[in-house]
């Protein structure tokens, strides 16, 4: 376990819930991984790279709504710009994508 936290930590975390609208290969990541472009409502289209296709076609995450921290910054995956990271569960080599059990309105806050 890591070290304990404050709500005030916890509560600078932005979770919020959006749909994939778009699902690419990405051939150059070093791990093999898609690239997400994801809607998250009023806050926009944001695209992400995730490492999750062990368990995940293109298909079946297309039209899928998960879960993202949207405020880290920035981060540059090979020639890929990702914009927030996906939430999952690790289970050894494969993510369990967290996502809600019922269709919420995209960019819905998780709290």
């Amino acid at each position: 376990m890591n070290e304990t936290i404050t709500f005030e930590d916890f509560s600078r975390i932005d979770l919020r819930v959006g749909t994939i609208i778009e699902v690419n290969d990405f051939p150059e990541a070093r791990k093999p991984a898609y690239q997400l472009t994801i809607d998250f409502g009023d806050l926009g289209l944001k695209k992400s790279s995730a490492q999750i296709t062990t368990l995940y076609t293109k298909e079946n995450l297309l039209n899928k709504q998960i879960i993202a921290n949207i405020n880290f910054p920035k981060k540059q995956i090979a020639n890929f710009m990702s914009e927030c990271l996906v939430m999952g569960a690790v289970n050894g080599k494969d993510v369990i994508l967290l996502n809600p059990e019922i269709k919420v309105k995209n960019g819905s806050v998780v709290s």
